[in-house]
Order: structure tokens, then sequence, then C-alpha cells
């Protein structure tokens, strides 16, 4: 096998959450009388932590203080509706469980706030993962590395011995700030042609054609 530890990033490469996070904007928009977004809008913000999604959601010009507020009730809303409509993207728990049968440790790392990717790591991928790390007090967002070294600390292997998997210019970011390897998924929120202007040493188009080459000599 390539790497004795391989670290996802998890909205938008292993599981697809989008209907809900969109669901959870449009409803504190609403909250606060400001237009709604498409899913496609919504595919664009994400990225960044939920933040910066909401900076970019609401209307240009809107004050520091209402995009907090209007976090507060995304944050509220998206904690009630976390997993209506969340699943894995086809091919992935039996991607995880080929890595994991292999002796592959398997790391989850996202911007999304620690708890809500706790529960979904939980909902969705029990056994089937080692360590998970989301934003927190302590975790700064992607890119900075800080997540993935604690958990490549945690499962004590080196970068060098480490791919970062995820389907935005954040993870490549990320991996590299990081020191390990990276590779791209198609299938996730940020197209081919967005990835412009990052370096994609390495894509996949579908989990099993990732599954097969990490776990080639």
């Amino acid at each position: 096998m390539k790497y004795k530890l391989a670290i996802f990033d998890l909205d938008g490469t292993v599981l697809d959450t989008l209907q809900d996070l969109a669901n959870a904007v449009n409803r504190a928009l609403e909250m606060h009388g400001y237009p709604q977004h498409s899913v496609e809008d919504v595919r664009v913000f994400v990225g960044n932590g939920v933040a910066k999604l909401i900076r970019r959601a609401v209307p240009a010009g809107t004050s520091d203080a209402e995009c907090e507020s209007v976090l507060a009730d995304f944050k509220a809303s998206y904690r009630q509706h976390i997993n209506d409509c969340t699943k894995p993207y086809a091919g992935i728990p039996e991607m995880l469980r080929a890595l994991k049968d292999a002796g592959v440790k398997v790391g989850i790392n996202s911007n999304k706030f620690d708890a809500a990717l706790q529960s979904l790591c939980h909902i969705h991928f029990e056994g089937l993962y080692d360590y998970a790390v989301g934003e927190s007090e302590i975790t700064p967002k992607k890119p900075d590395p800080t997540a993935a070294r604690r958990i490549m600390e945690a499962m004590q292997v080196s970068p060098e011995e480490t791919i970062y998997i995820g389907d935005s210019d954040v993870d490549m970011q990320t991996g590299r700030n990081a020191g390990t390897a990276t590779a791209w998924v198609s299938w996730g929120f940020r197209r081919r042609d967005e990835m412009t202007g990052c370096e994609v040493p390495v894509s996949f188009d579908t989990p099993e054609a990732l599954r097969d080459w990490l776990l080639s000599e």
C-alpha cells in the first residue's frame, strides 16, 4: 500500500452534505428577511468554515453583528436538521472498509464545527475511521495544518506516510501545509475547472479508483 494514513475531508469528499447546508442557510436568511440561495450558490459558498459561508450568503454590506446573528440561527437550524438529507457518496463506506481491512489508518478532517463533525462521523462511519477533527477554539480552520498534524500524531504516522484527500483547493493547501501527499476527488463540491491555480498532483473520479490506487504497491 502507498500510505499508512489517509486523511479525508468530510463535506464533498466522503459525505454529501450540500442539501442540508443549503436548507439551513436559507432558513437563517429567511428569519432575517434576506433573499435565499440555490443549492448551486451554496456549493460555491462552502469550504472555508461556516462563518465564511454565512458572510458569502448574506447581502453585501451586512454588518458583522448581523452576520453573527445569522450565523447563530444557521447553527441552531443545522444542529436540528444535520442529517435530513446527508448521506455518504456511493462507494465511500466500502472504500473506507477496504482501507481499514488493509491496515490503513483513516482520519477525517473538516472545517465543519467539531461537534457536528463528530456527530456525522458517528452516524455514517462508525467503525470505518480512527480519528476525526473539526474546527474548534483550539483547532483553526483549514488550510491551517493543525488538525492534520493532530491526526498524524494520534496515529503515530509521519507526514511522509500520509496522504490528504479532498475535493477543494483548501484541502490541497492543507495537505501541502502539513507536509503530506495530496489527492483530489472530482465528485464533490468543486469542479475541475474551479481548481485553477491549485496544483492537483493526482485525481480520481470514483471511490473505487481511489481505493485501488491507495492499496496498490
